[in-house]
């Protein structure tokens, strides 16, 4: 009985995951833009960036520790690639009833207290982590320009150590991003993303 009650609760879960990301992206897929409502009171969408060559789109939150250790290296990578062509793009898809501190207003007095220089975008209604397959805080998506097209090119973590960044041995999107900018075959297109999970909407 206790055998068969663990199954069928695993299988709720797995099913629950499975009602929010049907087809996540790989490497090579086409990524839609959007129009969020960025910190700032404006809208932004990726198609905003005229003269970028790509981006780096991080999903993250407010609350989850992960992100939170993660903030300065994510600040650092705006710094670094956003006159490369590369801007970072941040997005909060979670739910903020469940988890006030991920609200608007708190994403707002987030990016001022970090000063951050990218836009910080609301996902409310959840779609645009559901279409990227994101699932956890931070997840990455290093997009190229292709035209008229956004090009997904790696997926996955930052780098191998979220706890001290002084431990690092691959910084993922970092070589994901200068081979994209030396034209040169990206050699880690997939890693996990380690974090909190996105935190879902009930239905």
């Amino acid at each position: 009985m206790k055998k068969a009650f663990y199954i069928l609760a695993f299988s709720s879960i797995f099913l629950f995951s499975l009602q929010h990301i049907t087809n996540p992206y790989e490497p090579e897929s086409i990524a839609v833009d959007f129009s969020l409502k960025n910190t700032n009171g404006s809208l932004f969408s990726l198609s905003s960036l005229k003269r970028a060559k790509g981006a780096i789109v991080i999903f993250t939150c407010n609350h989850c520790p992960y992100s939170k250790a993660y903030e300065d290296r994510i600040i650092a990578l705006n710094t670094k690639y956003k006159r490369k062509g590369y801007p970072v793009v941040a997005i909060n898809s979670n739910d903020s009833l469940a988890y006030p501190e991920d609200s608007y207003s708190k994403m707002i007095i987030r990016a001022k207290e970090k000063g951050f220089t990218f836009p910080y975008l609301l996902d409310e209604t959840q779609n645009i982590a559901k279409t990227y397959g994101a699932n956890k805080t931070p997840h990455v998506f290093v997009l190229k320009k292709d035209k008229n097209n956004w090009v997904v090119k790696y997926i996955g973590a930052i780098d191998d150590n979220y706890e001290n960044e002084k431990d690092v041995k691959r910084k993922y999107v970092e070589e994901a991003v200068n081979a994209l900018l030396q034209n040169r075959a990206i050699e880690t297109k997939t890693t996990k993303a380690i974090g909190c999970g996105i935190k879902w909407k009930k239905r």
